[in-house]
């Protein structure tokens, strides 16, 4: 039986965030007013659960996310499909994901203001561009907060908190540390927690993976084995099920106890949601 050792550490918390805000959004009202808004679940596959006045219980087509703290949590190859109420576009929550409701109001002037958290996975939009210049759509993740009014993109959680964010139409800006970058149609880019977004580079939705063994000769003559992988450094990477963390570079490293035979399962998702999986066999 093969064992893993864990590299790195994977720890992130929502306090240290970077701040993302689209271009075209403006200083807004404090003032907010709670009305019966709702985000609704339209689609459900595989293991879903919904919370809801800590009452957890498996996700229906037709629940509704409307009171801070409700939820959506998607387990292994699982996914839902959520609409916000006014009808502006779709979420689609992938596997692996917890989506939690921060704010549902609207300011004096009938916009709408929609926040969310993105814990852990990977999150699609899709957004018409919105009419009321105070409406707002927010997804903060543990590097920062992406804030847009009409745009299509995808955001990656991974388990550093390191957050990456690939523009497909529209614009996001992403700014932390003091430092502002916009992230424009066709183009990607990440955030690291405490450091300034990265310059933005043309989009490539690649999930292509190189990687090698290496054999390490440990204290005491135990024998182990390490996989070197690099991928793209804005895409996640799970390892046998698990999350491993990339580095800023694409790097990712998990070290085994040598067996006489060894077989591991790579699977890379960009954050527009493309996923290759491989085999990978040492003999």
């Amino acid at each position: 039986m093969k064992r893993r050792i864990l590299l790195g550490a994977n720890a992130a918390v929502l306090s240290s965030m970077a701040l993302f805000v689209s271009q075209s959004t403006a200083q807004q009202s404090s003032i907010r007013v709670r009305v019966n808004r709702w985000i609704g679940v339209q689609q459900v596959f595989g293991d879903v659960s919904y919370t809801a006045q800590n009452s957890v219980r498996p996700a229906r087509v037709g629940d509704r996310l409307q009171n801070p703290g409700d939820s959506i949590t998607t387990g292994k190859s699982a996914s839902a499909a959520l609409l916000v109420d006014t009808g502006i576009g779709t979420i689609n929550v992938l596997e692996k994901t917890k989506l939690l409701l921060r704010e549902l109001t609207k300011t004096p002037n009938d916009g709408h203001i929609t926040r969310l958290d993105v814990v852990q996975g990977q999150v699609r939009l899709k957004l018409r561009r919105f009419t009321n210049r105070e409406s707002q759509l927010e997804l903060r993740t543990p590097a920062g907060l992406s804030s847009v009014r009409g745009t299509e993109f995808g955001v990656s959680v991974q388990p550093s908190g390191k957050t990456a964010v690939a523009t497909l139409e529209g614009a996001v800006a992403t700014a932390a540390q003091g430092v502002e970058v916009s992230v424009p149609a066709g183009f990607q880019n990440f955030t690291i927690p405490g450091e300034a977004p990265t310059n933005p580079v043309p989009l490539r939705d690649d999930p292509r993976l190189e990687y090698r063994f290496d054999k390490i000769l440990a204290d005491g003559g135990i024998r182990n084995v390490r996989l070197m992988g690099r991928v793209d450094p804005v895409n996640s990477v799970t390892v046998d099920g698990q999350p491993e963390p990339v580095d800023r570079n694409g790097f990712f490293r998990v070290l085994y106890l040598a067996p006489s035979f060894l077989k591991i399962k790579v699977v890379v998702t960009t954050p527009l949601g493309k996923t290759q999986t491989y085999e990978l066999a040492l003999q």
